[in-house]
């Protein structure tokens, strides 16, 4: 008889296959509980209505009804990621607390690089989940056992990225087993994959669940249904239309094939014992106190976290070719573009030519500042949800941010460093010592470290990579329209003046130009423009440089800050719990 008409023995995993913990001890799973929960979504108004159900240890729970009915919402509900609006979710007889180590949730875009190999990209998923402390040898040995459990030890050196999208689902998952997790939460996995990998995608998770861990997924995928041990079938309304063993369905309904339990559930249709088990659910009062689900491991600290993500941070951007070409890219186009527009010797002490040495301070200052914005633009929203599931996983943001500007910013100083040396060699600065080029590359890697910021936190506001690129206009012009080079600032009007201020364009020109020492130059100098151009400058240049790079830091850490504020909402938004991360 076909599934659907008659019970199913659970299916059996091959007696060859591993087990999914590689260890004789079971797992001790959490016990889910969902009492009468209510959810409402932000622009969609409620999505799920009194929902009630448990989820078993060492059981394999699959969320189904049609496109909108909550699926997705309420595995994050359980998940303790959203806090109910109305009812109770309960993990272990306690509302959830922060998700610890042993909590696997796997949504549905990848959440891992594609730039490094697998063994590598899990060694830095492990080193920073696994518990302050573990020995780099049972991180070694952590993965390759997971590697094993997943069938992916012969995939190990190959780039996430040229993996299939079944042996990328398993990769994700395998991030979560590193730390062994009691409960595994997984949105559609087996979504896009061919029916044989599904079928094996299944038989991992089924080995997971006779080890002990709680196993709840969402699908929509109908073969997935008879490999799984309860079925929770919700309405397009978001109420429970079923809930109950995978063989029972059918009957509950009184049809004869799934696809028609989804017309008659669309219809408005539930099963009698759903709705019986629902009105009925059992009162579930206050945790006694003390009443906790199982404490978590302490997280690994600030610095050991940004010291990875600031090795793997490195890894990525050496494999990542766009943002190799945009390093190596972006400093010879900016010298190319100063050999064609200016003659040498503008800095002639016997006969400078006081608007071209303005112009090269200028394009200097903007060379600093575009290196810095198209460094920073792609690092935070090509990653987003690797950033979020981490974040989830105790990683903090303030070492992910400091990661970046690790990693970035001395290759910055390089790029401005050489940018300098390139520019003296042509004679297109002039013949001064190290007091005055210390000066010139203080105020550019400043100008660069408050551009890369500006970066960052435009790459946490956008939603995906190409936003990102058209936001790099709209950023450039206004630090080239006041930034006091073409219209000098004293010439400005009020509201001018007042934008002018917000430019970072503008602080690293003046202070640029007060480090070379443009103004006395163009007092000395024989050319006509000196006086006139003094006067139109006002005082720009008669402040010290030091102004300039005070406030040129205090632009980075500002523009940091912020960006550390978009990143915690974006990290919060669909990940909401009733206790505040960090």
């Amino acid at each position: 008889m076909p599934w659907h008409a008659a019970r199913m023995p659970t299916p059996m995993r091959p007696r060859s296959a591993p087990t999914a913990t590689a260890s004789s001890e079971r797992i001790d799973g959490l016990r889910i509980r969902a009492h009468r929960v209510d959810q409402d979504v932000r622009g969609a108004g409620r999505v799920l209505r009194e929902v009630s159900f448990d989820a078993d240890p060492g059981r394999i729970t699959v969320i189904v009804g049609s496109s909108g009915a909550g699926k997705s919402v309420l595995l994050q509900t359980l998940a303790g990621l959203r806090a109910p609006t109305g009812g109770r979710v309960l993990h272990d007889g306690a509302p959830p607390g922060r998700p610890g180590p042993r909590f696997g949730f796997v949504p549905q875009d990848d959440v891992i690089h594609r730039e490094l190999p697998l063994r590598r990209t899990l060694v830095y998923a492990a080193g920073l989940r696994l518990p302050p402390g573990t020995a780099p040898g049972d991180i070694d040995e952590r993965v390759d056992r997971v590697l094993d459990v997943l069938s992916l030890t012969d995939r190990a050196d190959t780039p996430v990225g040229a993996l299939s999208g079944g042996e990328r689902k398993r990769a994700s998952i395998a991030a979560e087993l590193l730390t062994r997790p009691r409960v595994l939460f997984l949105d559609e996995p087996t979504s896009g994959l061919d029916p044989v990998t599904a079928a094996g995608l299944l038989r991992t998770l089924r080995s997971l669940a006779e080890d002990g861990t709680t196993v709840v997924l969402t699908t929509h995928v109908l073969a997935d249904l008879p490999r799984c041990d309860r079925v929770v079938f919700l309405s397009p309304t978001g109420r429970l239309a079923y809930t109950g063993e995978p063989a029972d369905l059918c009957a509950a309904f009184g049809v004869g094939t799934v696809e028609e339990v989804y017309e008659a559930v669309a219809g408005g249709s539930r099963a009698q014992d759903s709705m019986t088990s629902e009105a009925g659910a059992m009162d579930v009062s206050d945790p006694a106190p003390g009443s906790a689900a199982a404490p978590t491991r302490p997280r690994s600290g600030a610095v050991r976290q940004w010291l990875l993500l600031t090795r793997r941070a490195g890894a990525l951007m050496w494999r990542n070719r766009l943002t190799a070409a945009v390093l190596a890219g972006s400093p010879v186009m900016i010298v190319a573009m100063f050999v064609v527009l200016f003659r040498p010797g503008a800095f002639d002490a016997s006969s400078p030519d006081p608007g071209t040495t303005a112009m090269i301070m200028f394009w200097i200052a903007f060379s600093a500042f575009f290196f810095g914005l198209t460094y920073g633009l792609l690092q935070i929203c090509t990653e987003l949800p690797v950033v979020r599931r981490e974040w989830i996983a105790g990683v903090r943001i303030g070492p992910y941010l400091a990661s970046k500007v690790a990693t970035v910013l001395p290759l910055l100083a390089v790029a401005d460093a050489t940018l300098l040396a390139v520019l003296r060699a042509l004679d297109r600065l002039p013949a001064a010592g190290w007091e005055v080029y210390g000066s010139l590359f203080t105020s550019a890697v400043l100008a660069s470290a408050a551009a890369l910021a500006l970066g960052l936190l435009a790459s946490a506001a956008v939603g995906e990579p190409g936003q990102a690129t058209l936001m790099l206009p709209l950023l450039c012009f206004p630090q080239v329209l006041f930034s006091g080079a073409f219209v000098p600032v004293p010439r400005m009007p009020l509201p001018g003046e007042v934008i002018s201020w917000a430019m970072t364009n503008r602080w690293a020109f003046e202070a640029l130009g007060s480090g070379v020492g443009l103004e006395p130059l163009w007092r000395r100098g024989a050319s006509p423009l000196g006086p006139p151009l003094l006067r139109s400058y006002g005082d720009t240049f008669a402040h010290p440089a030091a102004r300039g790079w005070l406030v040129l830091a205090g632009f980075a850490l500002l523009l940091l800050g912020v960006t550390w504020a978009v990143l915690a909402r974006k990290c919060r938004e669909g990940a909401v719990r009733s206790r505040a991360g960090g």
